[in-house]
């Protein structure tokens, strides 16, 4: 089941995981093994993607090589667009984090579909103002929150709770490291707060990160607050 609630609202009336599930010219479904690269930073930028199953990582490498995280993308979602608006060649590399279901969409194919299906360019631009929202808040968390919080909220967000009144487990391949650079801080620091977690019985990190709703209520209640210095 596609986790973006976008998707729920157009189910019904359009379908964009039957729309998108179909191979037409410019368009293909692939499958993707766990740590397999998607698209390299430096290639060509001539196709975006829609993930049907899984997550993508997408990073950076700065020119003194240094690898930063700027999303996770889960299913219902697409990634890889910035050659819609001009982009020549990648500014990032992508890879699979699980085994994954995604449509790649040419360039020319996303064109004339968001010309000739009205309902298709309506969900495309519910996606990425979703995103956008998405990114705001992000930046909101960064300049205001505490490493502690933010980083309750990203669990939360990766385990996708709130979606279907629930949380699934995340798959550790999600190190302390990554976590880290997500939120701005140390893997020392996620470390700490992680067993602080697990220890209020926030979560359980055994092999999978498994989060309860109890953490959700900590956050609603402008809790954990269990910091070391800022």
């Amino acid at each position: 089941m596609l986790d973006n609630p976008v998707i729920r609202t157009f189910q019904g009336d359009f379908d964009p995981r039957a729309y998108l599930g179909r191979a037409a010219p410019g368009r293909t479904i692939e499958r993707y093994a766990k740590n397999q690269k998607i698209f390299s930073q430096g290639e060509v930028a001539d196709t975006l993607f829609f993930i049907h199953k899984g997550k993508v990582k997408v990073t950076v490498l700065s020119e003194h090589g240094k690898e930063a995280v700027v999303g996770i993308f889960s299913e219902g979602q697409f990634f890889g667009e910035a050659g819609l608006d001009g982009a020549t060649v990648r500014t990032t590399t992508g890879h699979a984090m699980e085994d994954c279901l995604i449509t790649s969409i040419t360039k020319p194919a996303m064109h004339a579909a968001l010309a000739s299906e009205p309902k298709f360019a309506t969900f495309f631009i519910a996606c990425l103002l979703s995103r956008n929202i998405r990114i705001e808040d992000d930046l909101i968390d960064q300049l205001f929150n505490s490493s502690e919080r933010r980083l309750a909220r990203l669990l939360l967000l990766l385990a996708n709770f709130g979606e279907d009144g629930g949380a699934r487990p995340i798959a550790i391949n999600l190190s302390q490291e990554t976590l880290a650079e997500m939120i701005g801080t140390t893997r020392s620091r996620v470390s700490f707060f992680m067993n602080q977690f697990r220890k209020k019985g926030y979560i359980d990190y055994n092999g999978k990160i498994e989060v309860h709703r109890s953490l959700l209520d900590a956050v609603l209640r402008d809790k954990p607050q269990i910091r070391q210095d800022e």
